[in-house]
């Protein structure tokens, strides 16, 4: 894989196959924001919203930065990308196979 270590790939999807989690990581695409913004917009509580941020964390989809005495949260485009990079690749290796199956049945008949 170009941009993932292997085992990287299955915890950034495992970390987005939550709904919440995903909405989280769209929110803080827009804009940095506190873990409590993020329960102001999303009908989760600040706790909740906390553990959804350590699990984006650890999957390195976002990052803390400090602003002020408030903690805010932004997503890591350079990981969001290499994660598009590596499921655009798994999805052109099953292309080629796809295609050579499609040959061989066609040689076949």
């Amino acid at each position: 894989m170009s941009g993932a270590h292997a085992g990287e790939l299955p915890t950034a999807l495992a970390a987005l196959a939550d709904e919440t989690r995903w909405r989280i990581l769209t929110e803080v695409g827009r804009a940095d924001l506190s873990a409590s913004a993020l329960a102001d917009r999303l009908p989760v509580s600040r706790q909740a919203i906390a553990k959804h941020l350590a699990v984006l964390s650890e999957a390195g989809l976002v990052e803390s930065v400090r602003s002020g005495r408030e903690v805010r949260f932004r997503a890591l485009g350079a990981r969001l990308s290499a994660l598009a990079r590596d499921l655009e690749s798994l999805g052109r290796q099953w292309d080629q196979r796809l295609s050579m199956i499609k040959q061989i049945a066609e040689t076949s008949e």
